[in-house]
């Protein structure tokens, strides 16, 4: 089953064009990782899959489980079970952490979370993350380290249980242990969801993809990728750099 297909998407941002003709298909239970140069549009492919009102798409199409979600509100792909972790999570003080979550919950699955089996979800997950077990009762991301932010997008995962998960430089800011924990929870999470799911992640560097391993990789430039290939693809990039991708785009 097609999770999410983009066809000739063109995007804009401050009437800038960003994302040339982009096309991507991603399946149900497939892990697409999306690796490229700065300012090659990376970004800004994941906000407009959430429904940034930073981007204009000025032509193509976004389908989500069959349905174009163009016009789409961002709270309603989230409802429908598109999930971004950020790339710079903000902080949000007198919001709890857990105030958010069951809110969130709630409103996805438009009834009230029962408040006990909401905390041991909750405890659970923090647990799995390694996470100070205070965090629930700490406003969102204040005070958080770089580490802790991003683990802090792989719970809020973990509770909303998205079906199509976009990671935006989930790696970055996390230490050489932080990164194994939050590699192996969205791998736990990807094999384990009975409902199936997808990934596309983003990111410079193949260490992730050693933990999230990826079906296909993709090379990005000038707003569109240009090459597709398999984890080996990402370990080339990492010894030989871009360039031998841009002459073979020329």
């Amino acid at each position: 089953m097609l999770m999410l297909n983009i066809n000739d998407l063109n995007v804009k941002i401050n009437n800038q064009n960003i994302l040339n003709n982009f096309n991507i298909n991603i399946n149900n239970n497939e892990i697409h990782a999306i690796m490229g140069p700065n300012g090659v549009g990376k970004s800004t492919l994941a906000k407009v899959i959430m429904g940034s009102d930073e981007c204009e798409i000025t032509s193509g199409e976004i389908i989500y489980k069959g349905l174009s979600i163009n016009k789409m509100a961002v709270e309603e792909r989230s409802r429908n079970g598109i999930f971004l972790a950020m790339q710079s999570p903000i902080e949000i003080d007198g919001v709890t952490n857990s105030e958010f979550l069951r809110v969130a919950l709630s409103s996805k699955l438009n009834k009230n979370i029962g408040l006990y089996d909401f905390i041991k979800k909750l405890e659970s997950a923090i647990s799995d993350l390694n996470m100070n077990e205070n965090m629930p009762h700490r406003s969102i991301n204040k005070g958080f380290s770089g580490g802790e932010r991003k683990k802090n997008e792989i719970i809020q995962m973990k509770i909303l249980e998205p079906a199509m998960i976009v990671l935006d430089e989930i790696d970055s800011g996390l230490d050489v242990d932080s990164l194994k924990i939050v590699g192996k929870n969205i791998m736990d999470y990807f094999n384990n969801n009975f409902n199936g799911a997808s990934i596309l992640i983003i990111t410079h560097y193949p260490r992730i993809l050693e933990y999230i391993k990826p079906n296909f990789v993709h090379i990005m430039l000038d707003g569109k990728i240009v090459k597709t290939g398999t984890y080996e693809l990402a370990l080339e990039v990492e010894k030989r750099g871009y360039d031998f991708i841009k002459d073979e785009a020329r």
